[in-house]
């Protein structure tokens, strides 16, 4: 359900015990600031490196439109090798970002998630035509897995910080309902970002859809709270996702 994020959004190491102490964070128990989420739209590249060569891989544009209900988040990426677009849709209440509804659109698959009492929709394999209805109980609260990259960014950041997301995912291949993601160390630094000295966030996460084995890293402009990039570490190659300013 990550769309891309492998990219989506995607993950890293063992949780220690200190993480199972706490309370994972989720829509009963969320102590973002909800205030630094608004309507806007933004972009980034999509590349990938290898050593010091850069690959081009795609285009995300991302719409955010929030009401005094909801909040939707519409991405829309292109890829440089499928004429095909990618588009995946969230929806969240906007008080604690409880999802509603999530979809995702691309050559392979499609799929729908409305969540309620039970999880229902439909995933549909487009290599082998074969559409599965989707009907999941839980019993836990949690976020959409696509909403947690932008979760992280409104969370409390500070030296130091570390919790666990509960998130709920669907894929008929590796997991599916809720597991957990894991904001892993948290630091203040200041990078060199196209041409000019941002103070920022560095959040290393990972998360139970990948066994926490990637390597998820975002650099949070620590006054807009915008990811400025994202960094997928896949063992001597980076998938990176960059702002476009």
């Amino acid at each position: 359900m990550k769309y891309t994020f492998y990219v989506w959004l995607i993950v890293i190491g063992a949780c220690s015990p200190a993480f199972s102490q706490k309370t994972p964070l989720s829509p009963l128990y969320n102590p973002a600031k909800k205030n630094l989420i608004q309507s806007e739209t933004s972009e980034m590249d999509w590349f990938m490196l290898n050593d010091s060569l850069k690959i081009p891989i795609g285009n995300i544009q991302t719409k955010i439109q929030k009401d005094n209900e909801k909040i939707q988040i519409i991405k829309t990426i292109s890829m440089k090798q499928s004429p095909v677009q990618w588009i995946d849709s969230t929806v969240v209440g906007v008080l604690n970002f409880e999802p509603i509804y999530h979809s995702s659109f691309n050559a392979q698959r499609d799929m729908v998630l409305n969540f309620g009492e039970k999880v229902t929709g439909y995933y549909l394999d487009k290599k082998t035509a074969i559409k599965t209805p989707i009907s999941e109980k839980t019993n836990a609260s949690f976020f959409d897995s696509n909403f947690y990259p932008e979760l992280v960014r409104l969370l409390p950041l500070k030296n130091g910080y570390s919790n666990t997301i509960s998130i709920f995912d669907y894929n008929p291949t590796a997991k599916i309902g809720v597991v957990r993601a894991t904001i892993r160390s948290v630091k203040k630094m200041t990078i060199s970002f196209k041409g000019k000295k941002k103070q920022v966030w560095v959040v290393e996460t990972t998360d139970d859809i990948s066994n926490n084995s990637t390597v998820s890293t975002y650099y949070i402009d620590r006054t807009s709270r915008k990811i400025l990039k994202q960094e997928i570490d896949l063992g001597g190659r980076k998938m990176v996702m960059e702002s476009v300013e």
